[in-house]
């Protein structure tokens, strides 16, 4: 424990340093990552076809796998993780694996033994780093000793680089191997973390096609299992391949909406975004064009409600809050405005034309953004289709302080919103880039194929153990 966490603070002391060493080289790295982007989809495997495991080397007793999930998006990926590496296992002939970890009830109702679950920390938000240092530690601590005590045969943390990537060093110091399911996006800021996350993992699980080109020339072990999402939208009942029924009617102009509202999913995020895109849309609301605009906002979590309310309490803009799910509004809408995340990859199947922002705190983020971020564009959409195909806006507009900026963005908002919604020709070449963009996900299937990923390295990982103990005894 005082190791790791003294390699953070050193992390924080040389920040400076290894910012200025980037910004020398930056030319160079943003070349690199715009080929990776360029680069072919990896073909994926169908589940059927994935190859036998071997089961003599990880045959015995039972496997026990240690499951990690830091937030909520996470525990829904590791739940269904489980699931696919408790039948991958015993297709193969193996006994029921043992699940032990940290995460929440979702991952409990699978069979897993909690230790912690750092998900409750997030869902209160994050107040500081220094205030939250202690959690962390003891939940770190928690997991060292189990490693110690239990000798878990495989960990699998599930995305949350922050709080994973100090927990696979632990783990390696005891001889846990680390098969990492969703890779961290170090390619798009701050790419000399790779580092450390080559000496922490044995394997990374990619889940955007042009991520095992970066982490191959990067040195890191990594196999592409495809995106996770798309078996929670397949789970569902999503559309997975387009919306052939409603083509006609989204390429055309749909001045009434629905648009959909998506302001995000953390508090931080919904308070600092939400007033300023209830703004934009009282704007269009007041012009004779969108005067009778339908804007939905749907919304399923409990624990913002009173944000949510209090902010729809000081807006003059018309907008009705939906309990009915995301995709049931999405099926319906014409074109939606959304807080950058994952929920624009939601949106994908539904192909709704979507302007993208993310309203930054204060000005390093805007310093950030210009100096330290490696990709040409921060939507994922956008990075699948390699061009900008929904319109993504990064900024402060803290009003009179930014008088002048914030006055050109709100302009450049609304002008993409009227597009959105009124421009036909806009529109149709906005449904081509979503449809080449899903092209390169890939099928459905990646929890099944990281689990199969994870206990094929196990299983390569005693062999070689073995064979090395028979050199050495020779």
């Amino acid at each position: 424990m005082a190791i790791e966490l003294g390699r953070a603070l050193c992390g924080i002391a040389i920040a400076p340093l290894r910012t200025a060493i980037y910004l020398a080289v930056r030319k160079q790295k943003e070349e690199a990552i715009r080929g990776d982007l360029a680069t072919a989809a990896p073909v994926l495997p169908a589940p059927e076809d994935l190859r036998p495991l071997d089961a003599e080397a990880l045959g015995g007793r039972p496997l026990r796998i240690f499951i990690a999930a830091a937030e909520h998006s996470g525990e829904i990926h590791a739940a269904n993780l489980i699931d696919a590496l408790r039948k991958t296992a015993m297709d193969a002939g193996l006994k029921e694996p043992e699940f032990v970890g940290l995460g929440g009830a979702a991952l409990e109702e699978r069979g897993m033994r909690s230790i912690g679950n750092p998900g409750e920390r997030a869902a209160m938000g994050f107040d500081g780093v220094l205030s939250a240092l202690p959690y962390y530690l003891a939940m770190l601590r928690d997991a060292a000793q189990n490693f110690r005590d239990e000798r878990p045969d495989l960990m699998i943390p599930v995305d949350s680089p922050a709080l994973h990537v100090p927990l696979a060093h632990l783990a390696q110091k005891y001889d846990v191997p680390v098969a990492h399911f969703v890779t961290p996006q170090y390619w798009g800021w701050a790419p000399w973390r790779v580092k450390g996350y080559r000496k922490a993992v044995n394997l990374g699980l990619s889940i955007l096609p042009f991520e095992p080109s970066w982490y191959g020339r990067h040195g890191v072990n990594s196999k592409h299992v495809g995106h996770p999402l798309l078996d929670e939208l397949q789970e569902i009942g999503a559309p997975l391949s387009g919306v052939a029924a409603r083509t006609e009617e989204l390429q055309d102009p749909a001045p009434c909406g629905p648009l959909i509202l998506l302001p995000g999913s953390r508090e931080g995020v919904v308070r600092r975004n939400l007033p300023w895109m209830l703004d934009r849309i009282a704007e269009l609301q007041s012009t004779p064009e969108f005067k009778d605009l339908e804007v939905v906002l749907p919304h399923s979590r409990r624990d913002l409600d009173e944000v949510i309310e209090q902010e729809f309490a000081r807006s003059v803009a018309r907008v009705r809050l939906a309990k009915s799910g995301l995709h049931k509004e999405l099926a319906r809408g014409a074109c939606a405005f959304a807080v950058s995340g994952t929920v624009v990859l939601d949106i994908l199947p539904h192909r709704l034309p979507t302007v993208v922002l993310y309203r930054l705190k204060n000005n390093r983020g805007i310093w950030l953004r210009d100096h330290l971020f490696s990709v040409p564009w921060f939507t994922s959409v956008n990075l699948l289709a390699n061009r900008e195909v929904h319109p993504e806006f990064a900024f402060t507009d803290h009003g009179d302080k930014d008088k002048g900026e914030g006055e050109a963005m709100r302009v450049k908002v609304r002008s993409a919103l009227e597009r959105a919604l009124g421009d036909g020709d806009w529109r149709r070449e906005n449904l081509a880039g979503q449809n080449h963009a899903e092209s390169r996900l890939g099928p459905p299937g990646a929890v099944t194929r990281g689990a199969h990923a994870a206990l094929e390295m196990l299983a390569q990982t005693r062999k070689t153990a073995v064979l090395g103990s028979k050199g050495s005894n020779s």
